[in-house]
């Protein structure tokens, strides 16, 4: 049943979190789902791809992404042993396909999926990785979000549970969204923000920007407290500490390559300088990660 979704993956497999990238597809029938009671009737769950929040009013749920499609059932089960109302809504915190890829599974089954409308216009497209070159195809039909938002922020409702969505312009991505449940005092990041110390994909070729990403941070630090549970696109469940963390770095990174940039300097010659050795050591996984993200910061700058 999953094989119109298999070959979609083929190409989605590539936007696993940070600059790590998937060389072959996981074992589905493996992965299992992990679900964290964050209270106020709102829960992380963990799969493959990125994290799920799944937050229940008194007559139906809100959900944040979707992972991929082959997992949806399971995902749907761990839903099903929360709360056995609805899920009316989905956010799609930006258009990957291990954030969107079970987005079909859940509209045919009466969901509405709402994503800041440049995700609509990717994911009819189809896409390329600046950094690698791999190829996403179109998707249609229930795979495309129902409705969609322009900018600046958009609140939705289900069952006395709101949830905040803003748009934060040139991140991750250029239709990222992040996700705030005041009631629960729940953050959720999508992929601008990972919780594994690892550096995170900046996709310029899809309208990704370092400054963006520092833009998000900044705000994030206003919006948090000591209390906060920040539902990242990939690891653990952070907290403000996690954002403070990350914000050093992505500023960090931003000063050392714009430096080079403004100098003049090529890309190549900002990889061979290794402007951030000593962030290196501990953020990047691999000598090609830390290449790649230096590359992906060096990118934005080519933005206007």
């Amino acid at each position: 049943m999953y094989k119109t979704a298999l070959a979609a993956l083929a190409a989605t497999t590539v936007m696993f979190a940070g600059s790590a990238i998937a060389q072959q597809q996981p074992d589905w029938d493996k992965i299992q789902i992990k679900t964290t009671d964050l209270g106020h009737n709102t829960y992380m769950l963990e799969g493959q791809g990125g994290n799920i929040t799944v937050a229940v009013g008194s007559d139906g749920i809100i959900m944040v992404d979707t992972q991929f499609a082959p997992l949806s059932d399971k995902i749907k089960a761990a839903i099903k042993a929360i709360s056995p109302l609805p899920i009316k809504y989905i956010v799609n915190t930006h258009f990957h396909g291990d954030h969107t890829g079970g987005d079909a599974n859940f509209q045919k089954d009466g969901a509405t999926v709402i994503a800041q409308d440049n995700i609509r216009v990717r994911l009819l497209a189809g896409t390329t990785n600046g950094t690698s070159g791999q190829k996403t195809p179109p998707v249609s039909g229930d795979a495309i979000p129902k409705e969609t938002y322009i900018g600046g922020s958009k609140t939705i409702e289900v069952g006395g549970r709101k949830a905040t969505l803003t748009h934060v312009y040139n991140a991750h991505t250029d239709g990222d969204t992040y996700v705030y449940f005041d009631d629960a005092n729940v953050l959720c990041t999508g992929d601008i923000m990972n919780n594994n110390h690892r550096y995170q994909q900046v996709d310029f070729a899809n309208g990704g920007d370092i400054r963006g990403m520092i833009r998000a941070t900044d705000a994030w630090l206003k919006l948090a407290n000591d209390n906060t549970k920040v539902v990242v696109g990939h690891g653990p469940l952070g907290n403000k500490e996690s954002i403070a963390t990350y914000n050093t770095m992505v500023k960090t990174a931003r000063e050392r390559v714009e430096k080079l940039f403004n100098e003049g300097k090529s890309e190549a010659e900002v990889v061979a300088a290794k402007p951030l050795a000593d962030l290196d050591t501990t953020w990047a996984a691999n000598d090609q990660a830390a290449a790649n993200f230096v590359k992906q910061v060096y990118n934005s700058f080519k933005r206007s």
